[in-house]
């Protein structure tokens, strides 16, 4: 009819390549303009004909002010519950984080929520009517307010004081409630060096891959990525050492406690370095049989001063014991060889 047409196809990834290839030809020829849409990886999904002849377009989880909107609309406009009911504030906030940035299930439960509330011969949806509606036990969690705060506090605090249960309780509320995922696992990574250190030092390898796993995986999948990581944060032996060793030594720094760094540790790989004293007299440690050799690297008004102190917990009662047996060999070659790494 000389008007151009527009074919929608949904769930496209459901056509075999069969009825893919039937679709080629009016893409082809201009006889349609093809919008299809697939909730699986089209690389995998969709031929590789067609997909050479599309654009891909990836749509993403809606932002909670859309969802809100939606949520609005349908409860005001003529064509959705025309005003019939209201949402409690609170209601409102729980249904946008049962939605999950799907506006679908958030229409979904909200239809479901205005029938039990009218059911019961109310018109204000209330949190209760939404977990009726949802058949989800609505968690009471405000993600900008006391239950943040609160809940986030009780977990790091389970976890330091090793209790695995309790940690994976507040874990579990968080996840329920809809809690970003990423804010946990931030801070777990932060509490592997903070609360862990080197008391065990694979801590923070666990803390970071279960970050690393849940922005590669995604939710719910990586629920058990954090779960172990929040179950082998709570067992580990805990010091807070390395923590106290960086807080001590940059109050000291900011106070002033400074000084000019030693001349035989200052590059010495310049021409006329050597006349100013520069690396002039530096040992390298390669070269001792023990891998340490006795010099002075703090600067000269801070010598004496210890930062870090290895608590007897876990593995840094090996590292207290290495500090505290270091020997200085004195025998070494006349000449130090050239290396790549010797500043």
């Amino acid at each position: 009819y000389g008007v151009a047409t527009v074919l929608f196809v949904d769930e496209v990834h459901r056509f075999n390549k069969t009825q893919q290839d039937a679709l080629l030809p009016g893409v082809e020829n201009g006889w349609v303009t093809l919008v299809a849409a697939t909730t699986e990886n089209p690389s995998f999904s969709v031929i590789a004909p067609l997909m050479s002849r599309s654009l891909l377009v990836t749509f993403s989880e809606l932002s909670e002010n859309e969802v809100t909107n939606v949520v609005i609309r349908a409860i005001t406009e003529p064509r959705g519950l025309n005003s019939a009911v209201s949402l409690e504030p609170e209601a409102l906030e729980m249904l946008i984080r049962l939605a999950g940035g799907d506006a679908r299930r958030a229409l979904t439960v909200l239809e479901a929520a205005a029938g039990v509330a009218l059911g019961n011969s109310h018109t204000e949806i209330s949190v209760d009517d939404i977990s009726s509606a949802s058949d989800h036990n609505v968690v009471r969690y405000d993600k900008a307010g006391d239950q943040h705060y609160d809940i986030i506090s009780a977990y790091i605090k389970s976890i330091r004081g090793s209790d695995p249960d309790a940690a994976l309780h507040y874990l579990a509320r968080m996840l329920e409630a809809g809690e970003d995922a990423r804010f946990i696992a931030r801070r777990m990574v932060i509490f592997a060096s903070e609360d862990v250190g080197l008391a065990d030092r694979y801590g923070l390898d666990v803390a970071v891959a279960a970050a690393h796993a849940l922005e590669h995986v995604g939710l719910p999948e990586a629920q058990l990525n954090l779960a172990q990581a929040a179950i082998y944060l709570a067992v580990a032996p805990k010091s807070n050492r390395v923590a106290l060793a960086i807080w001590n030594a940059r109050t000291a720094v900011s106070n002033g406690a400074t000084g000019e760094v030693p001349p035989h540790l200052r590059d010495g790989h310049y021409q006329g370095a050597a006349t100013l004293g520069h690396g002039v007299g530096y040992e390298y440690p390669h070269d001792s049989p023990s891998g340490w050799v006795d010099q002075e690297y703090l600067p000269e008004a801070q010598r004496g001063q210890r930062w870090y102190e290895p608590s007897p917990h876990g593995e840094e009662h090996e590292i207290e014991q290495r500090m505290n047996t270091r020997t200085t060999n004195t025998t070494r070659p006349a000449t130090r060889p050239s290396h790549g790494a010797s500043q």
